[in-house]
């Protein structure tokens, strides 16, 4: 089932990654507590996390590792399986947290919510318990778009360790792209983007090569998320308005306020080309408010398109390019209709080049961050314990052993760069453009406001790729409500 509602799941939006591991032939994990590995105990009661049910699976080398980086291994740590959805698991900590209740001591936070909860006081604040060398290398080193998801947007303090980041990659049949005569490799695909407007002329070419819109070979060109829903808004519109040096709040020193005091700037041209784009990829250059420069590679299908009904046409071998999540990667690899030899991904395209947008960090390639952040109880009875735990999360070996064992990126870019593709399982053969697709990361505006706002974003944009309304129109109408909002909690 995929939510429509406010659900997301690091990235991965209202679709749980227990269903990405058994669509992909992966055992899933049993719902029940975690046992401890490696430490002995003391007897008394573990500090409890609750995480997905997926990491339940890989819990005694997940809390092998954390002692193995100096956890004090008369620290007992269970896992306790979370509600697979991520709105779903929002609502229990929340209850959890309005009630006052000590368990669980660790919550893992969907870095899209953490703020609200750190805005209303609920959450530990790190920069006051973590060890000064620990907060060190969170600052400097982390995935700062990350860390700016899990820290007071107006004191700067840290209140979650980001456990892992998630940001997609284009997918896409390489096989099929060398048939038609193009060398991702000789052109460096992997580490060097293509602006939208290649990409959208390679893929048309490569379609046209393979029965086109108008044959019966492969179905499509171009495959991404574009229905109404809160996808559209967090993700795949937000990262190509940006890409093309658009915004919702202008500056991105703006994505996290202050509410009521920042501009509403999607009333601009690169958002209107986005749109435009959009309705060219769909039905053509010819269509209503169409872009004249953009071929058609897709069809008005995308605008029912979630994850899932997104990446089923590739993996079954009726797509030639998509946008997703890398955890798409080992589900393709496994496809049976084509090998994976014949298999790729490369960075998102761009609009326009890094730093030539309307607003400071805008332009060149973007990707929607996803991801989750561990984030301490302040009811908590074990307070001391669970910032143990967190500090041996904050430690290169465990960050490789979450990677290799359950697929979670780390939190560290440079692990992730320099980690031994032998090592880390089927996202091994990729991790060059991860860590590029991970340098280009674009958080969403998280703020009290955006949960109504997020909403808005997602109908308006889709009435405009239905056309319903013109670009320009329907941005006034976003803009209209946007402020309603900013005005209603400022």
């Amino acid at each position: 089932m995929v939510d429509s509602g406010s659900d997301t799941d690091g990235g991965r939006v209202g679709v749980s990654r227990r269903r990405f591991m058994e669509a992909a032939g992966a055992t899933g994990a049993a719902v029940g507590l975690a046992g401890c590995g490696g430490g002995g105990g003391d007897g008394g009661d573990p500090v409890q996390i609750t995480m997905d049910g997926e990491w339940e699976g890989i819990s005694d080398s997940v809390t092998e590792s954390l002692y193995e980086a100096g956890l004090d291994e008369s620290i007992e740590v269970e896992i306790l399986p979370g509600d697979f959805e991520s709105g779903a698991r929002r609502s229990e900590f929340t209850s959890a947290l309005d009630a006052g209740r000590a368990s669980p001591d660790i919550f893992m936070m969907d870095s899209g919510w953490t703020i609200p909860f750190i805005a209303r006081g609920q959450l530990v604040n790190l920069s006051e318990e973590l060890s000064s060398e620990t907060l060190e290398y969170v600052q400097n080193d982390y995935l700062g778009s990350a860390v700016g998801t899990a820290s007071d947007p107006e004191s700067g303090d840290l209140f979650g360790l980001p456990l892992f980041p998630d940001y997609p990659v284009m997918h896409y049949r390489k096989d099929l792209v060398e048939d038609a005569g193009y060398d991702p490799e000789g052109e460096n695909w992997a580490t060097e983007p293509l602006s939208w407007q290649e990409f959208a002329e390679v893929a048309a070419d490569v379609w046209e090569q393979n029965g086109g819109p108008d044959g019966d070979e492969i179905d499509y060109g171009f495959t991404t998320q574009a229905d109404n829903y809160v996808g559209l808004a967090c993700c795949t519109f937000s990262e190509t308005i940006t890409s093309f040096g658009g915004a919702y709040f202008g500056d991105h020193e703006n994505l996290f306020g202050p509410i009521g005091d920042r501009p509403i700037t999607v009333e601009e041209d690169p958002v209107y080309d986005t749109i435009r784009m959009m309705r060219s990829f769909m039905e053509g250059p010819d269509a209503e408010y169409a872009h004249p420069d953009f071929p058609q590679i897709s069809t008005t299908d995308l605008l029912s398109f979630t994850e899932e009904p997104a990446r089923e046409p590739f993996t079954g071998g009726n797509a030639i390019f998509h946008r997703n999540w890398p955890y798409a990667i080992p589900i393709n690899l496994d496809s049976d209709d084509f090998d994976a030899e014949d298999y790729d991904v490369m960075p998102l395209p761009y609009g326009v080049e890094a730093g030539e947008g309307n607003h400071e960090g805008t332009g060149g390639p973007a990707a929607a961050l996803g991801g989750w952040h561990l984030t301490i109880n302040p009811n908590s009875e074990r307070l001391d314990d669970a910032i143990q735990v967190l500090e041996a999360f904050a430690n290169e070996d465990v960050m490789l052993n979450n990677f290799a064992e359950g697929g979670y990126l780390p939190p560290d870019p440079s692990v992730t760069e320099s980690a031994d593709p032998d090592a880390v399982g089927a996202l091994g053969d990729f991790v060059d453009t991860l860590a590029i697709s991970g340098q280009n990361t674009v958080p969403r505006p998280v703020t009290v406001a955006w949960p109504d706002q997020e909403s808005q974003v997602a109908s308006e944009v889709s009435a405009a790729y239905q056309a319903e309304k013109s670009p320009e129109d329907a941005m006034a109408d976003l803009a209209e409500s946007i402020e309603s909002v900013e005005e209603e909690l400022a």
